[in-house]
């Protein structure tokens, strides 16, 4: 398992050193450089390292760790998650060794799968990914509409104060606004973006290290070491006993967290060096989320004294627990909660950053999946500007992220179904490759410069089983008795794209879907 820079067993592959590895490989796989290729390797960290965003998952789904756990799966289960998503990081980084081009997953199913079965390996995983990416996109940009609308709150009185509420018709137009703005900033040219992505990397990093720190430190109350690190809270999980059943729901924050890193291959055909960079940029961005994501979570339970008061939709941040820890926190010791309102703010600047990579990502995919024909329209969504930007398909990305928060007016439990398609549809889309990869591929696979060695095929078992392991956990019922409240409706979502990308291909796109169409002769 390692690098290797000196020798590679791919077709033609003779080193040039005038011409950018990630360009020659490109080449090769029979792509043009239309893109241009301008992002470092911590840019393209950057990207995957914002997307997954620590500060982003932790804080908006606390709540859900605290419910289900409590302490002990907020610091164990982070660990357990983040050790097996860096199985899938490594497995994904092999193959995007190989194969560094944004069309990313649907490219390698189609190359992994063999000839006969490409097109349909190709067309399921493209549509589970980039529907993924967009229920990603949806779900950043309304957590941040909810983020403002806790911090509006909170400056006006807070809950208990007489403090102002927004409606879902306020959440909806914030979510609007920021998802306008993400789009312009990514109507941008590459080297801006770049900046921004370097900029949002750092922004999380010192975000989780200041927070992480002064939470803890500003309060008059903290918890010690031993609720911390061994108490299980039983008493906040509705209407569910069981043990090993609330450990399980309770990896899920972790889980959701930790997600979106395929933004490092989506982004190679912009990087230099992309067969050896792209790896880098995955492997890299999981490892030092799981570090500092596991700093943030042990800080801010130092903070927590009294699990029910934070949950309760009765305190000032009308339940939104890490909120109320952080105005609490500041008010206790200055008797005012303006402090832990500028916190919030400092989350608010990191999720922004977040949704903004995240519509970078999703564009890239949009650009890809069109080149070779799978989208409507393709032909319009693949078009590039003067600036060797995919403006259609950033607009188209933001667009239909909107219309799926669009759910939230009808029910928050049909927005959270559609949102649901975020985790499972991206990494069903992460296992497809590396299913094919240690199956139909076993033999056939050329390792890039990256490989993980003789134990490719081991790491590969373990990911594709842990995928399976989490798209059951992610489908249990999480409150009982069940009622059309408490229904777990992600059975239903993913079931149906499911049925809706068969259907699709059944009917209509075994006919003239043919999997990757190379451009370099156009």
């Amino acid at each position: 398992m390692g690098w290797d820079r000196n020798e590679r067993s791919l077709p033609s592959q003779v080193e040039d050193r005038l011409v950018d590895s990630g360009h020659s490989r490109l080449s090769q796989l029979g792509y043009k450089q239309e893109l241009k290729r301008d992002l470092s390797v911590f840019s393209n960290f950057a990207f995957s390292f914002s997307i997954i965003s620590v500060i982003t998952g932790i804080t908006t789904l606390y709540n859900s760790g605290l419910t289900n756990g409590g302490p002990l799966v907020l610091v164990y289960g982070w660990l357990i998650a983040g050790g097996f998503s860096m199985v899938v990081g490594l497995s994904m980084a092999e193959i995007c060794s190989s194969y560094p081009t944004s069309g990313g997953l649907y490219y390698w199913s189609a190359q992994l799968a063999g000839r006969s079965w490409a097109p349909f390996a190709s067309w399921m995983t493209g549509w589970f990914n980039i529907v993924g990416q967009w229920a990603v996109t949806a779900s950043i940009d309304f957590s941040l509409a909810q983020m403002i609308q806790v911090i509006i709150l909170l400056s006006t009185g807070g809950a208990n104060g007489g403090g102002y509420e927004a409606s879902k018709y306020v959440v909806i137009a914030f979510h609007g606004g920021i998802l306008l703005i993400h789009a312009i900033l990514n109507s941008l040219p590459i080297s801006v973006l770049s900046f921004f992505g370097q900029l949002a990397a750092l922004w999380n990093i010192a975000g989780v290290f200041v927070l992480m720190l002064l939470i803890p430190l500003v309060a008059t109350e903290r918890a010690s070491a031993k609720f911390v690190f061994t108490h299980f809270n039983t008493d906040s999980a509705e209407g569910i006993q069981s043990k090993p059943y609330i450990f399980l729901l309770g990896l899920l924050m972790s889980q959701y967290t930790l997600t979106g890193y395929d933004a490092s291959a989506h982004m190679t055909e912009e990087t230099k060096s992309a067969d050896v960079n792209g790896p880098r940029g995955i492997i890299s961005a999981i490892g030092i989320s799981v570090l500092v994501g596991w700093g943030y979570i042990i800080g801010i339970t130092f903070a927590v004294t009294n699990i029910p008061h934070l949950l309760s939709p009765t305190n000032d941040a009308g339940g939104y627990a890490i909120a109320e820890v952080f105005y609490q926190a500041f008010k206790s010791r200055y008797g005012s909660g303006v402090g832990g309102i500028i916190c919030l703010g400092v989350v608010a600047v990191a999720i922004f950053f977040c949704g903004m990579s995240s519509v970078t990502s999703n564009s890239r995919m949009a650009y890809a999946f069109s080149r070779d024909g799978a989208m409507p329209f393709s032909s319009f969504w693949h078009k590039v500007n003067s600036q060797e930007v995919p403006l259609n398909a950033v607009w188209l990305s933001a667009v239909i992220s909107f219309c799926m928060a669009l759910t939230s007016l009808g029910s928050l439990v049909a927005f959270q179904a559609m949102v649901s398609i975020a985790v499972i549809g991206l990494y069903i889309a992460y296992a497809l490759p590396i299913f094919f990869r240690v199956t139909l591929a076993r033999k056939s696979f050329i390792p890039g410069p990256f490989n993980l060695g003789r134990f490719g095929i081991l790491v590969g078992w373990v990911a594709v089983l842990w995928v399976a392991t989490i798209s059951v956990l992610f489908s249990l019922p999480v409150a009982y008795p069940i009622t059309t409240k408490t229904l777990n409706y992600t059975p239903v979502a993913v079931g149906g794209l499911l049925f809706l990308t068969v259907f699709s291909w059944i009917v209509s796109a075994r006919h003239w879907f043919k999997g990757p169409i190379t451009n370099i002769d156009k």
